[in-house]
């Protein structure tokens, strides 16, 4: 049975501004700010002390619920406690029970009550109890403390602000904007971070003062203090530092799949059209074979299609939607479609983001919207069960580099020190595989030599491309240290991946797709329980060889013939770099002149004129390093001009 939820898939902001010379008006603007986020309501509460001011703003995307019930911000029954909640607890009733058993009653049948109620009892450790997705802001005026709370994974983006004594929040940083004292300051360590990675993994942030609330943590700030502290409450490398199971592959497959049914039926909500996301691949094909089998009525499934065949994995969805029985929806997207969404990207994305497939997930998510407000996404599989190509790659690399001698590694690395500083033919057109090999001979752990792996610009070249002196920012690729000395090298990789690339990436790309069409996006693969459960496999039970994504495969192979799963997979992407050789050549040129990169004084203008000119001529450049570029100037442009 399912369980039954009130979602408030929103946008939630707020400051305290210990000056109190905030205007009313402020909180309004930047709650407004998030109208996509919510269309369908808002909320704001103000508080005034000693301290300072306090604002707390609300947008609503209703789902299920329109009553007055469900109105935010929420307060307690004596009106100590007020909260602004984006996100769902999937096992709120559950709560709720244990709650009434203890004789508190609610006003509403919401998982916002459930929270607060949650809150009041057992304070921020509530949290531990919560199967979902949520961003929070709970203010306690007895406390005189405001807490920030996000999920485990990160499935909610969470920003906020420290500056001058102001400190805002909020589910996007387009809210910070409309308060007139925040700085728009770019933090140019973390510009190096995104030219590295093509995201900014949090805590950092593209705005100096700025910062993203870590996935698993929550943040207070105390209003007599005046201090901002944070605190852990879960981290997925205590999941991969407890010892491997002994289980056999067949109960391992039994155990995952009874895993699977639990948090993929936590995430359905009976009496509304629920839409999957249906590539074909393995995992969103799992996500649409489960939740089909175990319900009573057709689910809606949404692929896109591609007129490039080399892109296009449309039939293969088709074919499966058929064999399950879903209410399959299939749109061909024209390339004119998909070009049109690429100058609108600065604003949708408003921190600089590279990942081209924010296209296609945008386009598919509008789709979904003329259905459907709520669709599943199928992301997390890779992570868990090591279903990236470049897994297998990366670990040959690493082994044969562990198989040489520390001390035999050092001297090969001060040769080639030596040889590549002296190098006239040394450029930015592509990455230099000269220069990683030195760096990852250099390299104390396999973490940071994964990251040289697949990393597209290295330090070294950053220096050579941006102008400011800028300095190496910590990210998840830093933290070997915390991992047990029993993890094996696949562990600590799919570790980071899921910390890393997963949150700021992937998560990131969805929650701005979905939103900006006011679609709720939900991840069912992104349970907590099934990444502690994974990181318990042994790892031949997830990679074995070429073959990645072992136990799930098994799973999917009893809903799905062999036949229609196993074939080569073609990604999630749109060929970016040749509409810029043609149809998009005017809009690079004019992103990328000599002429505006010279007046922002950020780049190397003569690097980025020969990036573009030897990629116009036909060279061989990685066209990654341009897209990263574009992307950057369509923010710029949007956001700080």
């Amino acid at each position: 049975m399912f369980s039954f939820v009130i979602p408030y898939m929103c946008g939630i902001t707020g400051y305290i501004d210990f000056n109190s010379s905030t205007d009313p008006g402020t909180l309004i603007a930047m709650t407004n700010s998030l109208s996509h986020r919510g269309p369908d309501d808002s909320g704001t509460e103000y508080f005034g002390n000693i301290e300072g001011q306090i604002g707390l703003g609300f947008r609503r995307l209703s789902i299920i619920d329109l009553s007055p019930a469900g109105h935010q911000p929420m307060y307690n029954d004596d009106h100590s406690l007020c909260i602004v909640f984006n996100g769902e607890i999937y096992n709120y009733r559950e709560i709720k029970v244990l709650l009434e058993k203890d004789g508190i009653k609610f006003k509403s049948d919401s998982d916002t009550e459930v929270l607060l109620r949650s809150y009041e009892k057992w304070g921020s450790d509530c949290v531990n109890k919560f199967i979902g997705m949520f961003a929070v802001a709970i203010y306690d005026a007895n406390k005189n403390i405001l807490t920030l709370i996000r999920d485990r994974a990160g499935v909610k983006p969470l920003y906020y602000y420290w500056r001058d004594q102001l400190f805002l929040f909020g589910s996007e940083l387009k809210a910070f904007h409309k308060h007139p004292r925040f700085t728009k300051v770019i933090d140019f360590n973390a510009l190096g971070v995104y030219f590295q990675d093509g995201y900014i993994s949090a805590p950092h942030c593209i705005y100096k003062g700025a910062s993203k609330l870590q996935p698993g943590h929550r943040l207070e700030v105390n209003l007599i203090s005046r201090e901002v502290t944070t605190h852990c409450y879960w981290s997925v490398h205590e999941a991969y530092n407890k010892k491997p199971l002994n289980i056999s592959f067949e109960d391992a497959c039994s155990e995952t799949e009874k895993l699977l049914v639990s948090a993929f039926q936590y995430r359905m909500i009976a009496d509304v059209p629920v839409g999957v996301f249906l590539s074909g691949g393995f995992d969103s094909s799992a996500v649409a074979a489960i939740l089909q089998t175990n319900s009573t009525s057709k689910i809606n499934t949404f692929t896109i299609g591609f007129e490039d065949d080399s892109q296009n994995e449309a039939a293969f969805a088709k074919k499966i939607a058929s064999h399950l029985g879903t209410e399959h929806h299939e749109q061909y997207c024209r390339e004119e479609e998909a070009m049109a969404i690429i100058p609108s990207l600065g604003h949708i994305y408003d921190e600089p983001f590279a990942d081209s497939s924010a296209i296609p997930t945008i386009l598919v998510s509008r789709i979904a919207r003329e259905s459907v407000t709520v669709a599943l996404s199928a992301d997390g599989g890779d992570e868990a069960f090591a279903g990236y190509y470049n897994y297998p790659k990366s670990l040959k690399y690493i082994h044969k580099l562990e198989a040489i001698p520390k001390p035999f590694r050092t001297l090969f690395y001060w040769i080639l020190s030596g040889i590549g500083f002296a190098r006239p033919d040394f450029n930015l057109l592509r990455g230099d595989r000269f220069e990683k090999l030195r760096l990852i001979l250099h390299s104390n752990d396999p973490v940071t030599a994964y990251h040289i792996i697949k990393e597209d610009f290295t330090e070294r070249e950053i220096r050579q491309l941006i102008y400011i002196t800028i300095s190496s920012y910590n990210t998840p690729f830093n933290e070997n240290n915390l991992f047990n000395k029993n993890v094996d090298v696949l562990s600590k990789i799919l570790c980071t991946d899921y910390k890393s690339y997963m949150c700021d990436d992937i998560l990131q790309k969805v929650d701005r797709a979905t939103m900006s069409v006011s679609l709720e996006g939900r991840e069912p693969l992104i349970d907590h329980r099934i990444i502690e459960w994974a990181a318990q496999l042994p790892s031949e039970y997830k990679l074995q060889g070429l073959n990645g994504k072992r136990v799930l495969k098994e799973i999917v192979y009893k809903y799905i013939p062999r036949e229609l799963m196993d074939r080569p997979k073609k990604g999630f992407t749109v060929p970016v770099d040749k509409w810029c050789q043609d149809k998009l050549k005017n809009l690079m040129l004019d992103l990328l002149s000599e002429e505006k990169i010279s007046l922002e004084g950020i780049f190397n203008p003569k690097e980025v004129t020969k990036l573009v000119n030897k990629f116009l001529q036909g060279d061989n450049v990685d066209f990654q390093r341009i897209w990263k570029l574009m992307m950057f100037e369509l923010w710029y442009a949007e956001w700080v001009k």
